[in-house]
């Protein structure tokens, strides 16, 4: 319990001390998850509202490979990316193996059925009488789908929060696609991991505790939407 304590002390020093390589490490966290939940977001929102409004063959299969693609494991998108973006690989000309970008490119895909998948069930909860009552009320497609869009825009922003708190805490595509390099693609679950087979805890346990205050954040305002959403 001592070295619990004294850990904990120690990690609390070390981010009041503003020691610049940990706040990289956070920095480059930050980065590479909220750019990763972005593009995420600029294709996953539409195509999740075009597959729930819309009416069209194979939907539910559809439907179904996204909710599949969700329990996709990271280790096997880090793979089939790194045979992509290898040096022998299809896009090995580009170099972007053990990069942000290489990182980002797999979190978008990791995250990406996430996206869809919420959008399509936030849009599947909103009752279809509004979509009628629009119509009736000479609305064209376009602002009927508008309509659909403002009352399911709370279940929509959790739809994105959700796919951020999954990538910022992930750990196989970057360590397998970013290789942990110190001063470029370290982020705070793969330092901690590293920090761990070192046998050197104070560093991981400060990463641990900003970790820990990005995933409380993200949980209240999580739950403030849907105290909107109900409102």
């Amino acid at each position: 319990m001592e070295f619990l304590i004294d850990s904990f002390l120690s990690a609390i020093l070390l981010l009041w001390s503003r020691n610049p390589e940990v706040y990289f490490i956070i920095y480059v966290s930050l980065k590479v998850s909220l750019s990763s939940t972005l593009i995420a977001s600029i294709f996953g929102v539409p195509a999740g509202f075009f597959i729930a409004f819309k009416e069209f063959r194979g939907k539910r299969g559809v439907i179904t490979t996204l909710n599949s693609l969700l329990a996709l494991p990271t280790v096997v998108i880090g793979l089939l990316v790194y045979v992509f973006i290898s040096r022998r690989g299809l896009l090995g000309i580009l170099d972007l193996l053990y990069t942000q970008t290489a990182m980002i490119i797999g979190q978008v895909i990791l995250i990406l059925p996430i996206v869809a998948s919420l959008t399509i069930a936030a849009i599947s909860q909103i009752d279809y009488r509004y979509r009628k009552t629009a119509m009736t009320l000479g609305a064209t497609q376009f602002q009927t789908a508008l309509v659909v869009f403002r009352e399911a825009r709370f279940g929509i922003m959790a739809a994105i929060i959700t796919s951020f708190g999954r990538v910022i805490s992930e750990i196989g595509i970057s360590m397998m696609l970013g290789g942990n390099a110190k001063g470029y693609t370290r982020t705070m679950t793969t330092a901690m991991a590293l920090e761990y087979d070192k046998g050197e805890f104070v560093l991981g346990v400060a990463l641990g505790i900003v970790l820990l205050l990005i995933s409380f954040t993200i949980n209240i305002f999580f739950n403030y939407l849907q105290g909107r959403s109900r409102a």
